[in-house]
Formats: C-alpha cells, sequence, structure tokens
C-alpha cells in the first residue's frame, strides 16, 4: 500500500512532501532521500499542507520515506548565518523578540501536531535514521512500525538546544520520565530491539518486509467502524490527563453514544 503511492495522483508534491489518497488510506512521503530527507521550515509547511489537504474519507495515514533514512533530523544549514533561501536564518530568529520566537517555533510545531487527529490513525513507518526532527516526527505519530535498522536519536541536547517540535510528550510516554531524560540529555542511539521492547516501536520487522507490516496494520485498523476507533482513540488520549473515576465516566458515555448510534436513537 504505502509503496505504491507514486503510481498514484498526489494531491500535494513540494519541498520535499507528497501525499497520495488511495481510498481511505493516505499516504505522506519524504522524497529527498539525497540528504537523508533533512527538514528544514519549508518541508514543516509542506507537511501542514498535507493534513489540511486531507480528504474527509481518509481514516489511516501512513509516513514513510525515501531512501535508506527515514529523517537525518534538521538540515544543518539551518545553523548557517545565511540560513535557507528566503527563510530567517536561525541566528535572526534568535535575534528576535521572545513573542517572534514562540510564534515561530509554534508556526514549525504544526507540520507535528496534525497526526493525533481524533479522525484518523496515523502509521510511521521507519527505516535507517530517525535523528532529531527525525525522531520527532515519527513520534507524532499514533502508531510506529520500523524496520531491523532503525536507529532513532534525540540529538537537541547534544548541540545545546532542547526537543521542541512536540517530541517530548509522547516519548515520555511511550517510555517513561526516566528513560525519555537518559535518551534525549546522552542522545544515544535507540535500535529497533529496545524500540519495540520499550514501546517506541509497535512492531519490529526485517526491512524488505516494513512495507508490508505497514500495509496489514492499515488494514486491520480500517477494519474496524470509524466511530467506533475515533470514540476509542478519544478514549486512550486522555486516559493519562483523567482520574480512574473520570475515565471510567468518559467511558461510560462514550458507550452511551456508540450504543444510541448503532440502535439508530437520537441523544
Amino acid at each position: 500500500m504505502a509503496s505504491l503511492d507514486k503510481d498514484l495522483d498526489p494531491v500535494l508534491d513540494k519541498d520535499g512532501v507528497r501525499l497520495t489518497v488511495d481510498g481511505a488510506t493516505a499516504t505522506v512521503t519524504l522524497t529527498n532521500p539525497a540528504k537523508r530527507n533533512a527538514q528544514s521550515p519549508a518541508l514543516w509547511r509542506a507537511l501542514t499542507q498535507a493534513g489540511q489537504s486531507l480528504p474527509g474519507s481518509v481514516r489511516v495515514v501512513v509516513l514513510r520515506a525515501e531512501g535508506q533514512s527515514f529523517s537525518a533530523g534538521l538540515d544543518r544549514q539551518a545553523f548557517t548565518p545565511e540560513g535557507f533561501d528566503g527563510e530567517p536564518s536561525f541566528i535572526d530568529l534568535a535575534r528576535g523578540s521572545d513573542a517572534e520566537l514562540d510564534a515561530t517555533i509554534a508556526e514549525y510545531q504544526e507540520a507535528f501536531t496534525w497526526w493525533r487527529r481524533s479522525d484518523i490513525v496515523s502509521i510511521a513507518a521507519v527505516r535507517g535514521h530517525a535523528i532529531g526532527a527525525g525522531f520527532q516526527l515519527a513520534l507524532a505519530c499514533d502508531l510506529r512500525v520500523v524496520a531491523d535498522d532503525v536507529q532513532f536519536a534525540m540529538r537537541e541536547t547534544s548541540l545545546g538546544l532542547v526537543p521542541d517540535l512536540t517530541g517530548t510528550h509522547p516519548l515520555v510516554g511511550l517510555v517513561g520520565y526516566a528513560r525519555a531524560l537518559e535518551i534525549c540529555a546522552t542522545g544515544r542511539f535507540v535500535l529497533a530491539e529496545e524500540a519495540e521492547r520499550t514501546g517506541l516501536a509497535n512492531l519490529a520487522v526485517p526491512g524488505e518486509q516494513l512495507d508490508a507490516a505497514v500495509g496489514d496494520l492499515a488494514a486491520a485498523l480500517l477494519a474496524a467502524p470509524r466511530d467506533a476507533v475515533i470514540e476509542t482513540k478519544a478514549l486512550l488520549r486522555g486516559a493519562q490527563e483523567r482520574s480512574y473515576e473520570e475515565q471510567r465516566s468518559a467511558e461510560r458515555a462514550s458507550q452511551a453514544r456508540r450504543l444510541r448510534d448503532l440502535a439508530g436513537v437520537g441523544d
């Protein structure tokens, strides 16, 4: 499924991002393998646009990358005085006001937020390097299937920065505070076996099986009724913020909606 996206007419194809739609499944592909799918503000805007361009019929979104690396992280050109053509350099951004800097980072983060929308389930198919912003992009998705050569690393702290592209919340939720701190502070690699064992990856498979495994998972997600998946996702997403009793109440309310819907009875 994900490997066939080149055969489909793209809904979007710009700045290293291609979006294709096949029925209820959309595929977002990073398309700059020559630079190991390094990221830039232009790519982030294209990712944001991809999320805005999804038809309402889409239920599952697959995120994949061309080449041997998912994403090597932020393009180092960002740290040069000239930055990217037509973009303020990071040095220029640092010289701006707190409000301007905050607004700019918030705009960058939008590329990473829509993957957890309640009406879709997103799957990252990750092979090779997923470094820094690449790691955070994989973490932005609901689910991750990885090839056995995957190498996750959060290198921002090693560069004197912090992870700021929405990756800290899901990382702590998946592996816990202590392991998340150690991964970020050391910048070390997390390989496939550890990723699967600690919950970073739902499944690790040989590289040649990655697309097939993602396709099987997407098909299984589509087999369940859409409204039930949406309600279940909302229940699970909110569970950490709710008390036990609040979660019980939320379960009752969600089930009541589902039962009324199945019975054709209005609220």
